[in-house]
């Protein structure tokens, strides 16, 4: 017998792993988000000039929640692959890469640095290429979920590019709804 796991318990190695990383994944980006204020009804955002390719405000939420559930899901393949010669490199490529995933929002949304959050969402794009690069050695099923993310992100550079060049002082921009009184 040349097997070390049987094909039954591969399975549910990878179920175990997929219940607690798909959910981890998910939370942690939906925290990122909510905590760094992102979103459409950011006052300050609202006040930003849109490229004409920014997609419907809706449009994020959803796309998010598939992308990170995509991601969680390739994470528990590859750390499922017990044995496998690349699989410490590969977990490590992906957490580099997830840690510059959740430090954009706060810097963009938050911090107002569109800027600093484009040179975060360029060494995404790259961070990402290399964890698909590590994801095809251990499982290319992995590599493959994690295409459309990298699509994402790249589509989301050139956003994040056209917001810089449309909204040089966006750090400027004061937009926390503050009322003024003038009495007369």
């Amino acid at each position: 017998m040349n097997r070390l796991a049987s094909p039954a318990q591969l399975r549910a190695s990878l179920l175990r792993w997929s219940l607690f990383l798909v959910p981890v994944v998910m939370l942690l980006g939906f925290v990122s988000g909510q905590m760094a204020g992102s979103g459409a009804d950011n006052p300050w955002f609202a006040a930003l000039e849109k490229p004409g390719i920014y997609p419907p405000p809706a449009a994020f939420g959803i796309v998010w929640t598939v992308l990170y559930l995509m991601m969680g899901i390739s994470l528990a393949m590859v750390c499922s692959a017990w044995g496998a010669r690349w699989r410490p490199f590969a977990v490590v490529a992906f957490l580099v890469q997830f840690v510059l995933n959740l430090a954009w929002s706060p810097v963009f949304f938050a911090q107002h640095d569109i800027g600093a959050a484009l040179a975060i969402i360029v060494a995404l794009d790259l961070a990402v290429l290399v964890t698909i690069y590590l994801f095809w050695k251990v499982r290319r099923a992995a590599a493959y979920l994690l295409l459309p993310y990298l699509a994402w992100i790249l589509f989301a550079t050139v956003l994040n590019w056209q917001f810089l060049e449309m909204n040089p002082d966006a750090s400027q921009i004061n937009a926390n709804n503050a009322v003024q009184r003038i009495e007369l």
